[in-house]
């Protein structure tokens, strides 16, 4: 089974390599999606998987690379649509 997963880091998460951090963390997990910079600061992440994988995404955007100072992270979870191939 797998679900779809939306999420929006809060903190100092801009220009300390997020981004990496979480294309190289669901990679290692085998979660499909993409991440991205946002105009407000914040990193939008978008991925599907099974939910122990997205457990563990969940919880190492809430930690973050050295260098980022994460205060909050915004998730929610729904069915997945399937529609993607890799991160």
């Amino acid at each position: 089974m797998t679900e779809h997963l939306e999420a929006v880091v809060h903190g100092d998460v801009q220009g300390v390599g997020f981004r990496w951090f979480v294309r190289r963390t669901a990679t290692e997990l085998g979660v499909r999606g993409w991440v991205a910079n946002r105009a407000d600061g914040t990193v939008a992440v978008t991925a599907e998987g099974d939910p122990p994988a997205l457990d563990r995404l969940v919880a190492a955007l809430h930690e973050g690379p050295r260098g980022a100072r994460v205060t909050r992270v915004d998730d929610r979870r729904g069915p997945a649509s399937g529609g993607f191939q890799r991160f």
